[in-house]
């Protein structure tokens, strides 16, 4: 291993180091080392302190030693550049530091923000305003049915929708952004070339295809583990402006990304539901606790502002229904708005009951029920989907 004291002493190493600010291996040698608080180097970065001489003499010895010897050939060759070949290995890889010009500055309010960022797919992902959708692995049909259509209209709006790629109400988020061909952005808890969970390899695919972003600040071939996940939602949060969260129970994960998300100073949004419900109670503590209760998309866009505007969803009313002979039509205007109307009258129908009466796909369902929803025609109840108030009296009519 090379030695070093207080200042960089040997040639090579000193040559490489002479410039004014850290480049991509030397953030990424300060990732690899232990007990290193990514806090300290915030504030040393902020403060502008002279490299690399101020930031090595902060060191303790052994992160100095063991940086040196990163930065040495030898220990560059045999730790760091593996994992820089995987990004090069492909034009959309990139490792994402501080001073890298697509690094997310909403990152820099974080306390604790990672040192780097590994990146595959498309970074113009980060210059969208985001959202945060997140909630239990083990959804309810409502909550996977609510998760989709947030996020389906909140991409409409120009929203990039975050989560985490986990099971349950994250890839219901990431779905309703690729159903609306909007941005989508994935923080996973492993290495990029790690896919968890297993069966999430296709909705991996499908999000880097549609231009989405995989993120994640462990190297390529870490697996994950449990202690990833907690650390990895201040990301998710951090990425974004808000956080919606559909269903959470008291003790569950989707609430450490909510007091994250309070504590970075975000919004923190939440979904109401029915009160003998396990995955509400979350929700409710949230909503106790000083988090905006929301029932539609409109209600996010409109409490947020700024990029997020209420008439970039107007379209968003007449989504498609059913889609027949391969072409979209919109809810307001498709007599086959009247068909689900129909389905409706007679009371409360579950999901799976409506997709048998119509003959549709469980996805051509759900954005035909959204559609309606957000026209204020049907609305949700503990049983499944009915007319409201204002359908009932219309659907009377045409009975």
């Amino acid at each position: 291993m090379i030695e070093g004291g207080a200042l960089v002493k040997n040639g090579h190493i000193q040559q490489q180091l002479n410039q004014q600010v850290p480049d991509a291996s030397d953030w990424l040698a300060l990732s690899l080392l232990p007990r290193l608080g990514a806090g300290r180097l915030k504030q040393w970065h902020h403060e502008r302190r002279a490299w690399p001489q101020q930031w090595l003499e902060a060191l303790s010895v052994p992160q100095r030693h063991y940086f040196l010897y990163l930065r040495h050939p030898q220990g560059h060759g045999q730790v760091l550049q593996p994992m820089l070949d995987w990004c090069t290995a492909e034009s959309s890889r990139a490792l994402l530091h501080p001073d890298h010009p697509a690094w997310p500055a909403l990152l820099n309010e974080l306390p604790d923000p990672p040192l780097v960022l590994w990146a595959w797919g498309n970074l113009a992902c980060l210059e969208q305003p985001a959202i945060a959708i997140v909630g239990s692995r083990h959804p309810s049909s409502a909550g996977r049915h609510h998760a989709q259509a947030f996020a389906r209209a909140l991409a409409e709006a120009g929203s990039c929708i975050v989560s985490g790629m986990a099971l349950g109400i994250d890839a219901q988020a990431h779905e309703g952004a690729l159903s609306a061909e909007g941005a989508t952005i994935a923080v996973v808890g492993s290495g990029l070339d790690h896919t968890y969970p297993r069966q999430h390899r296709s909705l991996q695919q499908r999000i880097l295809n549609a231009g989405g972003l995989l993120l994640s600040e462990h190297p390529p071939a870490t697996e994950a583990r449990p202690a990833f996940f907690p650390r990895r939602n201040r990301i998710i949060t951090g990425l974004s402006r808000g956080v919606l969260v559909v269903e959470a129970a008291l003790r569950s994960g989707s609430l450490i990304s909510a007091r994250l998300a309070l504590e970075q100073n975000r919004d923190v949004f939440a979904l109401p539901g029915a009160l003998e419900a396990s995955l509400s109670a979350g929700c409710h503590a949230l909503i106790r606790q000083g988090a905006t209760l929301v029932t539609t998309p409109t209600d996010i866009i409109e409490e947020l502002g700024g990029p997020w505007r209420a008439s970039s969803i107007q379209g968003a009313e007449n989504r498609p229904a059913c889609r027949e002979g391969g072409e979209r039509q919109r809810a307001g205007h498709d007599p086959q708005a009247q068909r689900w109307l129909v389905l409706l009258r007679d009371g409360a129908v579950s999901l799976d009951e409506l997709v048998l009466r119509s003959g549709c796909s469980v996805s051509d369902t759900l954005n035909a029920l959204l559609a309606l929803e957000l026209a204020g025609q049907v609305v949700m109840c503990g049983n499944g989907w009915t007319l409201s108030a204002p359908s009932s009296e219309s659907g009377a009519q045409t009975r």
